[in-house]
């Protein structure tokens, strides 16, 4: 829950440093000074447009070549899929009407009529057959999407409007995948015709808004979809989502109204919102977790006591009441506490350095041995959250240098590559609310964000939940797979967020996501 602290991010730092009696290194003071009393002095606003600053381009916009948040925040108002997740996180029909198990292998749709792609091509049997075709041919096994729908066999065409899933075995959270970024439909002719190349920035979907211009690491244009068919939406005629990475700028621009709605609003700029009287601070609780993953396959942390040692290194209370203000929750597990398998009977570790110590002196550690710490430049909150870190541990004796990274960069490449460090920061959004997702593609060995992790009692438990429908089977052996996890610590978790957006008092019928994929169909401007 949120509490009530005023501190800055800067202070914040210091008073962590002096509760830990000492401080290693200076933090980088991200606020923005501005007069709490000035009103933003905007020009008159378009009428019926829209402007978001977000902090992130994905750089492709081809739904399986990508993972990351910041492609389903644009790419949710031009992409849909057979089902869809409301605001509230609940799964309701998208592209098909409707669905049924004819058997524990056979998944049926009913598709929707009527729908056509941006580009007029028609939506049918086939462009969902082509989809799952390449999501899980060749082509798919470049991205990262594909490990996601790996239950599926093959599509087939039953009739122009109906389309058979055939699995390969059990998957008791296909829907709500088939809700997230790679199940997303594409217009076979459209990208037969264009190629993967064009497709990847110019990209079409069935969606309420198209994609009129794309400039990279600048911004992306869209306008509203005239053949939409929900009746009535979208009610915005365009909307334009500027990528602005640094927050202090984003924040400015918000400040002189150059936009309408800022994403990840920092814990040192709540209070400067807060004092404007045309603007709104709005938080959502998110099912997003952080935590320190271990490249298990190095030393000195190929060994579970210090892994364990820097646990219990960690005041991650601490961080959250000084550095986030408040706006967090601790996790015993790499999963939010909305996520199927979540076991709050887990204990915590807390803050135990003298444990630390002990356990550092079991396994020979020295001393001074240097760790890295790999972790997005672009991220200003967990550069202070790494900067605590990077004292606490220094207080048991470990030497830890940060190294900032390009983001991109740093998931696409170094952590799949097993190249980001002795621990790295990892974020997970944790999507479909099951901890099947988040811990299949974290654990099991040879996935895309699993370099170098291996258990085979993890193996066997990853292959257990999967192998059945029963939640009460599967819940239990999710809670033996907690407990394993817990006693390898291939990551310290550190805390779900509480994700702060500001919004422009003018906007209307804009409620922010959970999992951070914006639904602008309801949204409309004065």
């Amino acid at each position: 829950m949120k509490k009530k602290v005023s501190i800055t991010a800067c202070s914040a730092l210091l008073v962590l440093a002096a509760a830990m009696g000492g401080c290693s290194s200076k933090p980088a003071d991200t606020s923005t000074q501005a007069n709490p009393q000035s009103k933003t002095e905007a020009q008159a606003p378009a009428k019926n447009e829209l402007t978001l600053g977000v902090n992130g381009d994905p750089h492709s916009w081809d739904p399986i070549d990508t993972f990351l948040l910041d492609w389903s925040t644009v790419a949710t108002s031009v992409f849909e899929g057979l089902v869809e997740r409301t605001t509230d996180l609940k799964i309701q029909p998208g592209l098909a009407e409707s669905w049924e198990f004819k058997d524990d292998k056979t998944l049926q749709f009913k598709l929707r009529q009527g729908v056509t792609f941006h580009n007029g091509e028609p939506f049918n049997a086939e462009a969902v057959k082509f989809t799952f075709d390449r999501l899980l041919g060749e082509e798919g096994k470049k991205g990262p999407q594909q490990a996601n729908y790996a239950s599926i066999d093959r599509v087939e065409v039953v009739d122009e409007f109906t389309v058979n899933m055939i699995l390969k075995e059990k998957d008791p959270v296909l829907l709500t995948k088939l809700a997230g970024y790679g199940g997303v439909i594409v217009p076979p002719k459209y990208y037969k015709e264009k190629g993967d190349e064009y497709f990847n920035t110019h990209p079409v979907g069935t969606g309420p808004f198209k994609m009129d211009s794309y400039e990279k690491d600048n911004k992306v244009v869209l306008v509203k979809n005239e053949n939409y068919w929900k009746q009535g939406q979208p009610k915005l005629e365009k909307v334009t989502f500027r990528f602005i990475p640094e927050a202090t700028t984003r924040l400015a621009e918000m400040q002189t109204g150059a936009i309408d709605i800022m994403k990840k609003v920092e814990i040192s700029q709540t209070e400067s919102i807060k004092g404007m009287s045309d603007l709104e601070l709005m938080q959502v609780g998110s099912p997003t977790v952080y935590s320190i993953r271990f490249n298990t396959s190095m030393k000195p942390v190929d060994n579970v006591k210090v892994r364990e040692a820097i646990a219990y290194a960690i005041d991650a209370d601490l961080i959250i009441e000084t550095l986030l203000g408040g706006y967090g929750k601790r996790v015993n597990s790499f999963q939010s506490d909305m996520s199927f398998g979540y076991d709050p009977n887990l204990p915590l570790r807390n803050y135990d350095p003298e444990k630390a110590k002990q356990l550092l002196a079991e396994a020979g550690v020295k001393e001074g041995t240097e760790l890295d710490l790999f972790l997005p430049g672009t991220d200003a909150t967990f550069k202070e959250v790494a900067q605590a870190i990077e004292m606490q541990l220094g207080q048991v004796g470990l030497k830890v240098k940060l190294n900032l990274v390009d983001a991109s960069t740093f998931t696409s490449d170094l952590i799949p590559k097993g190249k980001a460090g002795h621990m790295y920061r990892n974020g997970w959004g944790g999507w479909t609310l099951d901890f099947d997702n988040t811990a299949y593609l974290m654990y099991h060995k040879g996935e895309f964000w699993n370099p170098d992790f291996y258990d085979e009692k993890v193996e066997e438990l990853l292959k257990a939940e999967r192998s059945t429908f029963d939640q009460e089977k599967r819940l239990a052996a999710f809670k033996e797979l907690n407990q394993r996890l817990y006693e390898l610590v291939p990551d310290v978790p550190l805390y779900q967020t509480i994700n702060l957006w500001a919004v422009n008092k003018r906007v209307k019928g804009f409620q922010p996501p959970a999992d951070e994929r914006i639904d602008l169909r309801e949204a409309s401007v004065e």
